[in-house]
């Protein structure tokens, strides 16, 4: 199967970490709504069973009951939903240079009276950091900046020590890292970068003993038993499963975001377009990174460092779309590009 025929040709657009493509079934969806809301077609209520399909798919690609996941529109609103729960005088550890989406929901509470503290410690130690009195560790399971993992059976042993609930940001890790959300207390995961969704859909999961720990601190209609019977009051009747913690969706947004995930899902499925999935962008970025006599790592993403902006600038004049974060440039290999883009990108930064 050719899963680079699901985009159009962009050549040289290595920066899935930033942003993701749009798959034709995506451009499809969108520009169908659009119409359909132009003409004075479109109704609220139609758009639950995109949100719902979206919810279902996202599921299947991270190997969770559908009743464990909540949609939300990014990933710091998710997580600030784990940090406004946080009994007083919680200690948190997080990685340092962690992603700040990860990192402000808890340090803003820091600023409060109830006595919260956050410890940053390097990503090498964190498991070594989380001590009984630690109540979270979060941490991005795939780092922004560079696409290194964290060690999810260490960090799992050593919560599970200190009774700590382990948050995980899976946002540079679904769409090319299998994925077992299971693993996890709490996950979230904007979908816009290696899901290739619009941007302003986001995920959470959440395990049934910590949910039950969690009370929604944005919840509104959508959040209800009862959607549609749930916009005016007084009464509340909160929904049962994690869409308790829904928030409510963005529709045009939804219409993209579940055809793209859709597909992981569809992908993931099969045993053979899951390996194709899992190791195509990391094939490319060993390439380059062996022609740079660096050792591969199976990983979609390069990072080098850039002090000056010097390969960046390679790049980007030879016709790669890069990023540049935390004094490197990051390359990020995608399903969408081939052998051709790793080429570039070598001569880019050889010549």
């Amino acid at each position: 199967m050719d899963l680079r025929s699901h985009w159009d040709p962009v050549p040289g657009y290595l920066d899935a970490a930033s942003m993701g493509l749009p798959p034709h079934e995506v451009l499809d969806a969108m520009a169908r709504d659009l119409e359909t809301w132009r003409c004075g077609k479109a109704h609220p209520t139609d758009y639950d069973a995109v949100v719902n399909r979206a919810r279902s798919a996202f599921a299947r690609v991270v190997n969770v009951g559908v009743e464990r996941v909540a949609v939300g529109p990014q990933v710091s609103v998710l997580v600030g939903l784990v940090a406004a729960n946080l009994p007083p005088g919680a200690r948190v550890v997080v990685p340092t240079g962690e992603f700040t989406s990860v990192t402000y929901p808890f340090l803003v509470q820091t600023q409060t009276d109830r006595d919260i503290t956050v410890e940053h410690v390097p990503l090498a130690r964190l498991a070594d950091a989380v001590q009984p009195g630690v109540d979270v560790v979060a941490f991005s399971l795939a780092q922004s900046c560079d696409g290194e993992l964290v060690d999810v059976e260490a960090i799992r042993a050593a919560a599970s020590d200190a009774h700590a609930i382990v948050v995980a940001d899976l946002t540079q890790a679904v769409g090319w890292l299998p994925v077992d959300a299971g693993l996890f207390d709490v996950t979230v995961t904007g979908a816009y970068k290696w899901l290739c969704a619009p941007r302003g859909s986001a995920f959470l999961t959440v395990a049934p003993a910590v949910a039950d720990r969690l009370r929604p601190m944005c919840a509104g209609w959508y959040a209800g038993e009862s959607v549609w019977a749930s916009v005016y009051g007084p009464g509340m009747s909160l929904a049962s499963d994690a869409r308790r913690f829904d928030t409510s969706p963005a529709w045009p947004v939804w219409v993209g975001t579940a055809p793209a995930v859709e597909l992981f899902a569809s992908w993931l499925a099969d045993r053979e377009t899951a390996a194709v999935v899992a190791t195509h962008g990391a094939r490319l970025a060993d390439r380059v990174r062996t022609a740079l006599d660096l050792e591969p790592v199976g990983r979609p993403v390069v990072a080098l460092p850039d002090p000056d902006g010097s390969r960046r600038a390679a790049l980007e004049s030879s016709g790669c779309r890069v990023a540049g974060r935390a004094g490197r440039v990051r390359l990020a290999f995608h399903l969408w590009n081939d052998d051709a883009d790793a080429e570039r990108a070598v001569r880019a930064l050889t010549r």
